[in-house]
């Protein structure tokens, strides 16, 4: 599964938005490899941060 994608479904099944060592936590990726994805997926407004530095999925 491609990094996008398993942060969006790591995202997607969290009740509450999560950091960036959280996502790479459940989704075992390196937290590097999150943070780029993380800044690809805002740009393509598909995640969005309610709260300074927590990301979650725009439903």
């Amino acid at each position: 599964m491609e990094a996008l994608d398993l942060v969006i479904k790591t995202l997607d099944t969290s009740e509450k938005p999560l950091r960036p060592g959280d996502i790479a936590e459940k989704s075992g990726l390196d937290k590097a490899v999150v943070e780029k994805a993380i800044k690809q997926l805002k740009k393509d407004e598909k995640i969005y941060s309610p709260i300074r530095c927590f990301y979650d999925v725009k439903r």
